[in-house]
């Protein structure tokens, strides 16, 4: 079994022997066969931090880090095919306060309309966002801190609960899990979030998602926000005109929504596949709308066409996807904020 071109590290011969004897008994391996090398990869690392002389402080983040990512993993598995949204917002936020109320509504909205919500399962904002969505439609990704250890009454002791030791972990799942990303004013977590969210989408580094920064109505927190980014980043070369288009500021509901909502309206999801960007649609495009796609967008596309395919093998492992067309682009991996132009705008046909 071939080990992760990554994984260099050299075992006594009977280990390897004896990870594969071990790795053919595991369900995993055996219901598909590109688990196998990947098993046995993760299995060697492990072994192999106890020949490097790691010092167990370090076991011990390693091992606690890898139970948290398991425990994550197993709780979001069976919601797999919903769409989520991950709010964040201040954990100081008040209940009569308006900010408070705001999220409360925001949140109930998109459960109403199929979404259920991903919070850090705490107070405040976090409290309001699963209020609205109900328990029933929320998960928590809770954080333990010594002054703020226990999730809130709307999502303690539920099977939708994730405790967590490390922010990184954690904030793993806020994005791998989310199909939408919702912002209500909030401290340092909350700009962190925000500012993280934007950097690995920009970076191709998590999917392109709508990023939606939501405040109460004549609230001025996010529009000074935005323009601080725009005088201080944008002005300054920091970053592309094009990134812009990686957000949304708005003081109204009806608009965080239907932003998240028109994202999907053609578009449906995409990964990268030898070299290709293949986007999932939920229904075929004209040849002369994709013709006229590839030339608006030339520039990120090398100047080729838009393809349509079949599903790739490697796409297997995403059976409920399967049927969605699909559609190929040669894209330069790079310009995300160009590529969430040419959503929308396939988004619009």
């Amino acid at each position: 079994m071939a080990d992760s071109p990554d994984n260099r590290t050299e075992l006594d011969p009977k280990i390897d022997e004896a990870l594969d004897n071990l790795i053919r008994h595991l369900p995993a391996a055996a219901d598909d066969s590109r688990a196998a090398p990947l098993i046995r990869s993760l299995l060697k690392t492990c072994l192999a931090l106890g020949t490097d002389g790691t010092p167990v402080v370090d076991l011990k983040l390693v091992d606690a880090a890898m139970s948290e990512i398991r425990a994550a993993l197993m709780c979001f598995r069976p919601y797999e095919q919903v769409r989520k949204i991950s709010m964040f917002g201040s954990a100081r936020t008040k209940p009569e306060e308006p900010e408070y109320m705001l999220a409360r509504a925001f949140a109930e909205r998109a459960a109403d309309a199929g979404f259920m919500g991903i919070t850090g399962a705490g107070p405040g904002i976090m409290q309001a966002c699963q209020e609205g969505a109900g328990r029933a439609r929320s998960f928590g990704v809770n954080i333990k801190l010594p002054f703020e250890n226990s999730a809130n009454p709307v999502i303690e002791g539920d099977k939708k609960l994730v405790e967590f030791k490390y922010f990184f972990t954690r904030k793993l799942f806020f994005l791998k899990e989310s199909s939408a990303i919702v912002l209500f004013p909030g401290g340092f977590g909350t700009h962190d979030e925000g500012f993280e969210a934007l950097t690995l989408i920009q970076t191709g580094k998590a999917r392109l998602v709508p990023v939606v920064f939501l405040d109460v109505e004549k609230g001025t927190y996010w529009k000074t926000w935005d323009q601080y980014v725009r005088d201080h980043i944008l002005r300054l070369g920091l970053i592309s005109p094009d990134d812009m288009s990686l957000y949304r500021v708005t003081n109204d509901i009806d608009e965080a929504l239907g932003e998240i909502r028109q994202f999907y309206r053609v578009y449906h999801s995409s990964r990268m596949i030898r070299g290709k960007l293949v986007m999932r649609l939920t229904r075929e495009i004209d040849r002369p709308d994709l013709d006229a796609l590839a030339d608006e967008f030339a520039d990120i596309l090398g100047d080729r066409p838009i393809e349509t395919r079949d599903p790739y093998p490697e796409e297997q492992d995403e059976p409920a996807l399967l049927e969605l067309p699909r559609i190929e682009l040669s894209f330069d991996t790079r310009s995300y904020g160009k590529l969430r132009q040419l959503i929308d705008r396939l988004n619009a046909l």
